[in-house]
């Protein structure tokens, strides 16, 4: 019997991206219906509904524009960065604001978003390692429970931040490969996209840049003019959204405004490494209306103001809390009132995916791959910005998918070096 080809000619189906990416939409599509996790709780007027995004979209599909990211009319924001809630707010005009099928249609999107990274992840394995660590990816993206998890139960832009983050990180090497301007201007205008949707992506364009640059260096050829279309590019894209920031708030906002209050809620009176929640405005009703009171601005300038106290009255406590939340990152989050063996079933995907991760890179390093400097400087700058404001798990998922290839990569790799320990012994 014939094998089942796949549209790529010649290639069998479960080799190829397209049926790989297929059968991942299927499965999440076919869970968010199967588990009804499109069936929101309608507490606190449904916040749990894409939370401050869900409200900003509300205010848009509403008419009252971009603000109002709690309860009430409180105004123009830029507490969350625009390209999700304008996307979600398009799906509140045509399906109802905060109906079963907005949520509906909003998870199949992610879910789209999740999907479609299979992509950029096959693509990435085979031009950094080989066919079979990029089809293992690929497959292990497309159908692990944890990875399906976010674009199935949470309205948010973290499915596309991988997506995004994936395909920048395969155009990446791609310019190692031709940088054509084209190129160049593509990587760019993706990074803008990035940066409005969300923001803390840029932790990795000056490591991915100044790589693409220093790849070129090596080659004795001038990166010049690719740069310039990039930068150009970029600041095109996010442009727009900056003056209207100006416009709004009178000062210079670049894409949000909340990182004093993030880094407030990660130091303070009562730090411990973990996200201070019952600090926020959603759940402190004190700190609602200190917002209210301020404006926007004026509160996060006096909770970055409280925050910067904080931390220069003991550096010591503040390298402990980051050393916390690093482990936090990595191995996941303490479970309150759980024993230790629950913690740690809990917290076993990302503890696991972690050692793994790591032991891929530091074979990819040890065994001079081309690219391998590029994954280290993900890993090192991406997360910065959460080891001194706070972690949780949907903060790394969207560098997952280079994790994940890592950590076929080093589950691959052992089993080479054992074939030649066995062959040579």
């Amino acid at each position: 019997m014939a094998k089942t080809e796949s549209p790529q000619s010649g290639t069998p189906w479960c080799k190829s991206p397209f049926w790989i990416a297929a059968i991942a939409l299927l499965i999440r599509v076919g869970w968010i219906f199967l588990a009804h996790t499109y069936r929101f709780k309608t507490i606190n007027d449904n916040f749990g509904f894409g939370f401050e995004m869900g409200r900003i979209a509300r205010s848009l599909a509403a008419g009252e524009g971009f603000g109002n990211p709690f309860d009430g009319i409180t105004g123009p924001t830029a507490w969350e960065p625009p390209v999700y809630p304008f996307l979600m707010a398009g799906v509140f005009k045509f399906f109802g604001i905060y109906t079963r099928a907005s949520a509906m249609v909003m998870l199949c999107l992610s879910s789209v978003f999740s999907a479609l990274t299979c992509a950029p992840i096959f693509l990435i394995g085979k031009r950094c390692f080989d066919e079979r660590v990029a089809l293992w990816s690929a497959w292990a993206w497309a159908v692990l429970p944890p990875i399906i998890f976010w674009c199935t139960r949470w309205v948010w832009e973290t499915s596309l931040a991988a997506l995004l983050l994936a395909v920048i990180f395969w155009l990446t090497i791609c310019l190692d490969e031709r940088a054509r301007w084209t190129i160049w201007a593509g990587w760019g205008l993706l990074w803008g996209i990035a940066a409005l949707t969300n923001t803390s992506l840029l932790g990795f364009l000056p490591a991915a840049g100044l790589w693409a640059w220093w790849r070129q260096a090596r080659k004795g050829k001038s990166a010049l003019v690719g740069i310039v279309w990039a930068v150009s590019m970029f600041a095109l894209c996010v442009a727009p959204w900056i003056i209207r920031n100006e416009r709004t708030f009178g000062k210079f906002i670049f894409v949000r405004s909340n990182f004093g209050a993030e880094l407030r809620l990660g130091n303070g009176p009562g730090a411990n490494g973990t996200w201070m929640d019952y600090e926020h405005p959603t759940k402190n009703a004190d700190q609602f209306e200190e917002y209210k009171r301020l404006g926007e601005s004026a509160y996060v300038a006096e909770r970055k103001r409280e925050a910067m106290e904080f931390i220069r009255e003991d550096y010591g406590r503040l390298a402990w809390l980051s050393l916390k939340r690093f482990a936090y990152y990595w191995g996941g989050l303490p479970q309150p009132g759980k024993s230790l063996p629950q913690t740690m079933l809990k917290n076993a995907w990302l503890f696991l995916t972690s050692l793994l991760c790591v032991w891929g890179l530091w074979q990819a390093l040890r065994k001079a791959e081309p690219r391998a400097y590029l994954f280290l400087w993900l890993l090192l700058f991406y997360p910065a910005v959460y080891y001194i404001t706070f972690a949780h798990p949907r903060y790394r998922h969207p560098i997952e998918p280079e994790i994940l290839l890592l950590a076929v990569y080093g589950l691959t790799s052992h089993r080479e070096n054992a074939k030649n320990v066995s062959a040579n012994g």
